[in-house]
């Protein structure tokens, strides 16, 4: 599971066996959340969260609105043989 971006303590990743729609994975001591990314502009959407409070997520939200397109790059870049 690569690390594609860092939110300060936090790892956004990619599963490289994962399924579509295009997601990242938001990781860090005990928090998990899913966003889809709503390729190629967003905004991004949660799917699922598991320890975040609500102020941790918008904040984990602004981070991923503002990277879109280079998320959307790798995960293209990791599932291109999907298509």
């Amino acid at each position: 599971m690569p690390t594609i971006l860092r939110i300060g303590g936090l790892r956004v990743v990619v599963y490289p066996n994962d399924h579509r729609p295009p997601h990242v994975h938001v990781l860090g001591a005990g928090v998990e959340a899913i966003f889809e990314l709503n390729c190629p502009a967003g905004p991004v959407s949660l799917r699922g969260s598991y320890g975040f409070t609500t102020g941790q997520l918008r904040t984990v939200m602004e981070a991923l609105n503002a990277t879109v397109p280079a998320l959307c790059a790798e995960w293209e870049k990791f599932h291109e043989s999907d298509r």
